[in-house]
């Protein structure tokens, strides 16, 4: 059972910065990929952002440019970090990591983005 701590939500400015964490109880190397989703009200989850074992990256198209992805193989943990935040951006994030085909969910952050 993998576990998934998230940190780093709350309400910012929009044009503002937020860096979201996510520390995995599970060791770095059997993890195939971990990311962040979110969900806005009245809508579906939706992928953000992954980085994969081997390094690779991909984005939402609504993120690129202003968000980005990284990892610390040592803390087994992922960063997103988030720029120029938009009104839009608002949502429950959550971390997600993908261990032998299963899918492991953290318990969600608030990101608000309001003036």
């Amino acid at each position: 059972q993998v576990q998934l701590v998230e940190s780093g939500g709350g309400l910012v400015q929009p044009g503002g910065s937020l860096r979201l964490s996510c520390a995995a109880s599970e060791i770095t190397f059997r993890i195939y990929a971990m990311g962040w989703y979110r969900q806005a009200p009245g809508k579906q989850r939706e992928l953000v952002a992954r980085i994969f074992s081997g390094g690779s990256t991909n984005y939402a198209d609504s993120v690129k440019g202003r968000f980005t992805i990284s990892r610390d193989n040592v803390k087994n943990t992922v960063y997103l970090q988030m720029n120029s935040l938009k009104p839009e951006d608002t949502a429950v994030y959550y971390c997600n990591a993908v261990v032998s085909a299963t899918h492991y969910w953290g318990q969600g952050t608030q990101v608000t983005v309001s003036s």
